[in-house]
């Protein structure tokens, strides 16, 4: 019998099976939709390619005889549907120019050749791509005119062409883009006025102009044209220091009630600090440096509670420092240097500061370094005795050898104290060097850069050691490195441990919190990055998971988490509009998802938070509550947690105990966790002494004096005939959680198994009310 259709139908089966198999390849391992690109894009990639001088090699997957797979292996190129979305090849050391034919790709979202060598002009042709929403050309050597074409991306989201050698000047019509986030031109030499119309703007959050040519006055047009709208722009930032700009600071400029930096140092500005400067509540920095700015400093600079930095040096300012400024509690640089300023510096800042900070004003005293300030002069006297200049003598030789023999020996033992000093710290930090990083760091497996990465896998940023890393850990998605520092970034805030920012991915619009570390305060990188793998494995509904971190060239350190859009607990109490009501069954809520959260530490996790207070408490879109930052004491070094306790005393949760010690517990937590429940209860905020106590001994002070009814928020007592027993058993339990002593408070599962009790399913039961109308009467914290 023959065989041989049986031999040919096998082949064929086998012919089928191995298209399979190459298929599935393409699809599983590169992610291809199996759409070849479309003629154009691919024509525009050829061009890009041709221009482009590939020193490093990096382009030899862009395979011109394979048209087919420019959407699934070649580097960064990403495409949809057969386009072209996004190309991303930063750190590649790519040279050249960038072929006007880019503008081909009319699906091209993102364009991201930043940190490379490119030079030439920016084509103008990138105007014409209507769904270009980030550009990122940063630190080349381009050079010619900033497009003003770039007006008609009305999508554009993020335009960031700083350190490069543009020239010209600022486009009027980038004011097009109605979407306009971030915008940075910094570091180039343009020239020319700021346009008035990009001070319009309404979705601008940053403004970057730094280090360029441009002159003239700073427009007075940043307030909302429109006068029925009583609100000011969205600006978080505006730094146009070292340029040729001229004028006063205009009016308008003070009235961004948003605004959280100003920087107009090194340029050629006049006329006076304007008082309603005070009026911007929300600046934690302000730099009028370098400038001929003259008259007095404001007293109303003392209302600007949140600012951190403030630099008014190397101008013409006269008068006193004012008093107003001892009051500012954040301010951690100060600098009146070089001015004409005079009388004496307040003793508070005089000793915050140190002389440098007050140099150059020679009739400024009361400081270290400077000449005494004048005492005030005696009253005359009608008949002045002239007793005392016949009982004066003359000093003898002997007696002046003595005196300069011991000022000698006293200058003698300070020196000497000062080097054994030296001495001791100089061995100490030797010691500390001999020890450090012992610690070892758990094994990552290294993804491609083209690829999708895995939960667990390092990702290089940008190519080799220069770019740094990225490690996820299991989340709802994944990003590259190079997605994560190119996300448009809004501060959220800021701790003795670092700053958190709220990012948004530019490709997908996913957002994420990101917290950047201060380096000087982290541990080294095997111990550190030990720690972090141990906490990126901790999953439970009320603690914010940790997705990945970042481990950069530069030694910075970033830790990404998911991103809560109701913000943090602090800002959801004490933020919130009058017209915005928090229910009890909401507050509740909040109190039991903390403590679950806290229990699963203690009991399962064997950890301390330490340093748990209402802004490390994070609200998703129901308002369910995850506890943050835990762990982080954990990745930072003795000298900064300490730092951290020392900061949470000042803002009120500290259990009294750990001024004495240095290491927090479960008790010291359960504190803290009773000062928020006390704070969800009565509505004040924890950092605000009342009356001279702190929250808690306020509380206790209140109830002891039989007036329970004083302590809650006004919101509680409307429905005070419903839940009085609830609220009476709920304060009951926050006091006993901030007992002093802390062998007297409950484990946190005791404190979740009462706060069941109390509201069992968080559903309100209605409660009688007392006769009187009042709760009764609650027993005072044990002394």
């Amino acid at each position: 019998m023959d065989s041989s259709p049986c031999r040919v139908e096998n082949f064929h089966v086998l012919i089928i099976s191995v298209l399979f198999l190459i298929t599935r390849t393409v699809f599983c391992n590169n992610h291809w939709d199996g759409i070849i690109v479309t003629e154009s894009d691919y024509q525009s990639l050829q061009a890009l390619k041709h221009e482009f001088v590939d020193l490093r090699g990096v382009l030899t997957t862009w395979n011109t005889t394979n048209p087919a797979g420019a959407c699934s292996g070649w580097a960064g190129i990403k495409c949809a549907g057969g386009q072209v979305i996004a190309i991303t090849l930063p750190w590649k050391g790519l040279a050249g120019k960038i072929s006007s034919k880019i503008g081909q790709l009319q699906s091209l979202r993102r364009l991201s050749l930043h940190d490379n060598s490119l030079s030439g002009d920016i084509p103008a042709t990138l105007g014409f791509l209507p769904n270009l929403r980030g550009l990122y050309l940063f630190n080349n050597k381009l050079s010619g005119n900033v497009p003003p074409s770039l007006g008609n991306c009305l999508l554009l989201q993020t335009l960031d062409l700083s350190n490069n050698i543009l020239t010209g000047i600022v486009p009027p019509n980038l004011s097009n883009s109605t979407k306009l986030f971030r915008l940075n031109l910094s570091f180039n030499s343009l020239s020319g006025s700021i346009p008035v119309a990009l001070t319009r703007s309404h979705s601008l959050f940053f403004l970057a102009l730094q280090n360029n040519n441009l002159s003239g006055p700073v427009p007075d047009s940043w307030e909302s044209p429109n006068l029925h709208l009583n609100t000011s722009y969205n600006l978080r930032s505006i730094v146009l220091d070292h340029n040729l700009l001229s004028g006063e600071i205009p009016s308008s400029l003070t009235k961004l009630a948003m605004l959280e930096e100003l920087r107009l140092s090194h340029n050629q500005m006049t006329g006076k600090i304007p008082d309603e400067i005070g009026t911007l509540s929300r600046l934690n920095s302000l730099d009028l440096s370098n400038n001929k700015f003259s008259g007095r400093i404001p007293d109303t600079v003392g209302n600007l509670t949140r600012i951190t930095s403030l630099d008014l040096s190397e101008n013409n300012l006269t008068g006193g420092i004012p008093d107003s400024l001892t009051t500012l509690k954040n301010l951690t640089f100060l600098d009146v240097s070089y001015n004409n300023l005079s009388g004496a510096v307040p003793p508070v800042l005089a000793k915050k500061f140190n002389s440098s900070s007050f140099a150059g004003n020679l009739d400024l005293c009361g400081f270290n370094g400077s000449s005494p300030c004048p005492s005030p002069p005696p009253v005359p006297e009608n008949q002045p005795s002239e007793e005392p200049n016949r009982n004066r003598r003359k000093l003898s030789l002997k007696d002046i050898i003595l005196i300069t023999a011991g000022v000698l020996l006293v200058i003698l033992l300070v020196l000497c104290c000062v080097l054994l000093c030296c001495l001791i710290r100089k061995r100490s930090a030797g010691s500390k060097a001999r020890n450090g990083g012992k610690a070892t760091g758990g094994a990552t497996v290294v993804s491609d850069r083209g690829a999708k990465p895995s939960p667990g896998a390092e990702v290089e940023s940008g190519g080799g050691d220069a770019g740094g890393k990225l490690v996820h850990f299991d989340g709802p998605f994944v990003f590259t490195a190079d997605d994560l520092l190119c996300a448009t970034a809004e501060i959220m805030g800021k701790s003795s441990y670092g700053t958190a920012y709220k990012a948004t991915l530019e490709d997908n619009d996913n957002q994420v919190l990101v917290k950047r570390l201060r380096e000087k305060i982290t541990k080294g990188q095997k111990e550190f990055e030990s720690e972090v793998a141990r906490l990126g494995k901790i999953r439970h509904p009320n603690i914010l998971a940790l997705r990945a971190y970042y481990l950069g060239p530069k030694g910075e350190k970033l830790l990404v988490y998911d991103h809560m859009p109701n913000g943090s607990l602090a800002s959801f109490l004490h933020a919130r509009g009058p017209e915005t009501v928090v229910p009890w069954a909401t507050r509740m809520s909040i109190a039991v998802g903390i403590t679950r959260g806290l229990c699963y530490l203690h009991d399962e996790e064997k950890m301390c938070h330490g340093n748990l207070t209402s802004s490390s408490v994070m609200l998703d879109e129901q308002n369910c509550p995850k506890v943050a930052d835990v762990g982080l004491s954990r990745l930072m070094t003795s000298a900064a947690n300490t730092d951290a306790v020392a900061t949470a005393g000042t803002t009120g949760y500290r259990a009294p105990e750990l001024s004495k010690m240095k290491n927090a517990s479960s008790k010291s937590d359960v504190y803290s966790l009773g000062v928020i429940m006390l704070e969800l209860l009565t509505g004040k905020s924890p950092s605000e002494a009342i009356d001279g106590h702190d929250l808690p001994e306020w509380v206790a002070s209140i109830v002891k004096e039989e007036w329970t009814n004083e302590v809650f928020d006004v919101e509680v007592m409307k429905d005070a005939s419903e839940i009085g027993d609830e609220a009476l058993g709920a304060l009951k339990l926050a006091l006993h959680c901030v007992d002093p002593s802390p062998a007297a408070r409950p484990e946190a599962r005791q404190v979740l198994s009462k706060l069941e009790e109390i509201m069992p399913d968080l559903v309100r039961a209605p409660a009688p009310a007392p006769d009187d109308g009042s709760f009764a009467e609650i027993p005072a914290r044990s002394e």
